[in-house]
């Protein structure tokens, strides 16, 4: 067998499978995809067919019974009186059996004697009352008959095919037809739609307690920190409500502990490397010196020092952007006025592009903030001489770029660069990108590498709106 011919082609689904996956696509579209919009429809379904179900059972047999026995007696009707018209061939005696059994049953019965019927069967399609009034009519009379339920609006007229002529049945709808169905409906219909409302209201309410369960992780999960909820709706969600506070505050008290203990061992080696510094610029000189009067050892230790320095600043950035700082709404264009001023003062040329629309903002901690732009721009500004800062506003979120003209970053490396000192194997402190990226995932956003229009690189922040 040739295993590299094998090895190449992908085994393709069962015919199965794959009309379960049509299933189950199909499914997805067409039911709600809210919690309350499922919730719903569970309880409005078997409603539904409970309504249906006691409809078809009830009211359908109901219909078929009480049609019977109203076809069953007219029909009845009809044959007695044509027998008592055989039996006594008098016009006196017709007339008399004519007018008593209409008084009698309430019908008006007309003999037109010597006519044809031209017509059988019927001309309404009522249903069961229909089929059954013709059905007895045959059963009972045994004559061609037609039953005409068009000619009169609140009635029906009945014509029978006798030896003697055409017998006109004219009776009241109401004497064949039942109570219309859609009284039933309505009422089957209107109970449901109550039940479904008030059953709607209480779902309300326990999902609305789930909604601010959902928005309070998700603005916890974006650095806007809010107020404990406070535990509503049924049991489970309570108790899922009083799991996230206390799971806020264990995450709180573990970030601040986390920020103190490394703010304080930050400032702490300050200390020891002050006493080095000193110690150093305090020992003899002896041997050659370079221009700033320091032997190329102790000036190689004082610049170790100066770094080691740097590096700790670094740190106690990083403690301080996750203090305490409240989220703002800050307008982009203000922001990115400071980060250039400032980059300017330093000598570099920095400038502002677009900002889609005029007057854009984002909500978030504005320190915070301006540290990444500072730590992107720095970075930029080591590689590139022009640099600049753009913005747009997209469906739910807001994007800023930093775009230099240097010599950009290879793509296997566009995200090793965010690590801890990594950056900093061509200069500096190798933290910077990696504050600015742990400060945007606290706002819940994203900061990636690509290649950017001025040539070189371009940083891409992703802030949500």
């Amino acid at each position: 067998m040739d295993m590299e011919s094998h090895s190449g082609t992908e085994p393709t689904p069962p015919p199965v499978q794959g009309w379960r996956r049509m299933r189950e696509r199909l499914v997805r579209r067409i039911l709600p995809r809210s919690l309350l919009g499922r919730m719903l429809l569970i309880g409005f379904i078997p409603l539904l067919a409970t309504q249906a179900i006691s409809l078809e059972l009830f009211y359908g047999n109901y219909l078929q019974i009480v049609s019977r026995r109203l076809s069953g007696d007219m029909a009845t009707t009809i044959a007695m009186t044509i027998d008592l018209l055989e039996r006594y061939p008098s016009p006196v005696d017709r007339q008399w059996i004519l007018d008593d059994a209409g008084r009698r049953a309430g019908l008006t019965m007309t003999l037109h004697e010597g006519e044809r019927l031209d017509r059988r069967g019927s001309n309404h399609v009522l249903g069961p009352i229909d089929d059954d009034l013709v059905r007895d009519l045959r059963a009972n009379v045994r004559l061609p008959s037609f039953v005409d339920w068009k000619q009169a609006r609140h009635r029906v007229v009945i014509r029978v095919q006798t030896p003697i002529g055409v017998l006109q049945v004219v009776a009241l709808r109401k004497r064949l037809d039942v109570a219309p169905v859609w009284l039933f409906v309505a009422w089957a219909s209107g109970s449901a739609l109550v039940l479904f409302l008030i059953a709607a209201l209480f779902m309300r309410n326990q999902v609305r307690a789930i909604r601010r369960l959902a928005r309070a992780a998700q603005l916890f999960g974006l650095g806007r920190d809010t107020v404990p909820i406070v535990p509503e709706g049924a049991q489970e969600i309570r108790k899922a409500a009083v799991a996230f506070n206390r799971m806020r505050d264990r995450i709180n008290r573990f970030v601040e502990q986390r920020t103190t203990v490394l703010a304080g061992v930050s400032h702490d080696l300050r200390t020891p490397l002050t006493r080095l510094r000193l110690s150093l610029a305090m020992l003899p000189r002896t041997g050659m010196v370079d221009a700033a009067g320091l032997q190329p050892d102790i000036a190689d230790m004082i610049g170790d020092i100066v770094e080691m320095e740097h590096m700790i600043e670094g740190y106690l950035s990083f403690a301080r952007g996750e203090g305490a700082e409240k989220p703002v709404v800050i307008r982009v264009e203000d922001l990115f006025d400071e980060i250039v001023a400032a980059q300017r003062r330093m000598g570099a040329q920095a400038s502002i592009g677009s900002i889609t629309p005029m007057g854009l903002s984002v909500t978030g901690r504005g320190n915070a903030l301006r540290r990444v732009l500072n730590n992107v721009v720095e970075n930029a500004r080591r590689h590139a001489t022009r640099i600049e800062l753009s913005a747009e506003r997209g469906r739910r979120e807001v994007f800023l770029y930093v775009d230099d003209n240097g010599c950009g970053v290879e793509e296997t490396r566009r995200e090793s660069v965010f690590r801890p000192f990594e950056s900093g194997k061509e200069g500096g402190t190798g933290l910077g990108l990696a504050i600015a990226r742990d400060i945007i995932h606290a706002h819940g956003g994203h900061i990636a590498l690509e290649a950017g229009p001025l040539g070189g690189a371009r940083v891409r922040i992703v802030l949500p709106n």
